[in-house]
């Protein structure tokens, strides 16, 4: 093991259990040993569905709203 991944696992024993699994979770994911599953609210579906909707009518931000974004965000 790396000295980055021994700190990494150091540093998730403080987490509360529910991060740690989910921690767990991609670690099997990516070395394979489990599939990534991962479960959405009944609101982030419908937040997806929404979003692949308007893609679909090519509903999309404008520059300008891109801009603003930016600047909101000192971008």
């Amino acid at each position: 093991m790396t000295k980055l991944l021994d700190e990494a696992f150091q540093a998730a024993r403080s987490l509360p259990p529910a991060m740690q699994d989910d921690l767990a979770r991609v670690i099997m994911a990516m070395t394979g040993e489990a599939p990534c599953v991962i479960q959405l609210t009944a609101e982030e579906e419908a937040s997806f569905e929404e979003s692949f909707a308007e893609a679909e009518r090519g509903d999309f931000a404008t520059d300008e709203e891109i801009r603003a974004i930016w600047a909101k965000h000192g971008l």
